[in-house]
């Protein structure tokens, strides 16, 4: 059997409006919403190509360390595609998403990163024609 990427979890102070931001910047779907044991707010979310990315809060009672959308060890980052960058960047800071690293060649593409709600660094990929 082959090791497919099953999903992506976030972590958020307020999942409810993370997972919005995502519906809004990306086009997510919300899979399930549900609150699990210990009071945690846990919400399944697709992308359009059917990627699952869950998001959910801190325990009842507990406070989560801040996210860092520089670049760390560990999961840095996970990237979109982008059919312009430009535009994207446009778009999703008028969401309220922060551009931290202006877009540059890489070896095959244009890309940028971008810090997104509770400090999350994605990235955007515009791929040549």
């Amino acid at each position: 059997m082959p090791y497919a990427i099953n999903h992506i979890h976030l972590k958020a102070d307020d999942p409810e409006k993370t997972a919005a931001w995502f519906v809004k910047a990306f086009n997510f779907t919300i899979f399930s919403d549900q609150v699990r044991a210990g009071g945690v707010r846990f919400i399944a979310c697709d992308s359009e190509t059917g990627f699952r990315v869950n998001i959910s809060g801190a325990p009842e009672g507990k406070t989560l360390p801040r996210g860092s959308a520089e670049e760390h060890e560990g999961l840095e980052h996970f990237g979109f595609d982008s059919d312009n960058l430009e535009a994207d960047i446009e778009r999703l800071t008028a969401l309220g998403a922060k551009l931290v690293v202006e877009p540059f060649m890489g070896s095959v593409s244009r890309v940028c990163f971008l810090e997104v709600p509770d400090h999350v660094r994605i990235e955007l990929i515009e791929r040549p024609a």
